[in-house]
């Protein structure tokens, strides 16, 4: 396991955590403008699909660098995508794609 991404994540987090706490500091969501209100509800999917994408479009080889990687992963994602769209529940999308990619690593022995 290599470390040498931990302060790009810290620094992400402190980047991105004020965009994603808005919601916690907003009074009444109601009064809000349109504009900011739709803002808020593509937060949350903008950042699942940030996070999907990295994590299934690199893998870290065995010489410590990532590389470019074609998996189940890519299917998982696109299973939440297809389930979120059409279920609009985010929980189901994820689930469903968790459970395909256990499963699949199980079979493949991954």
């Amino acid at each position: 396991m290599s470390v040498h991404l931990v302060g790009l994540a810290l620094l992400m987090a402190a980047v991105t955590y004020p965009f994603r706490a808005l919601p916690l500091f907003a009074p009444t969501k109601d009064r809000l403008p349109p504009v900011v209100q739709r803002y808020l509800r593509l937060v949350g999917p903008a950042i699942l699909a940030a996070l999907a994408a990295g994590n299934t479009a690199f893998a870290e080889e065995a010489e410590g660098r990532n590389a470019f990687h074609l998996g189940i992963e890519w299917i998982a994602v696109a299973l939440a995508v297809v389930l979120i769209a059409w279920r609009g529940n985010v929980f189901v999308g994820i689930l469903a794609a968790a459970v395909l990619v256990a499963f699949g690593r199980a079979v493949m022995g991954a």
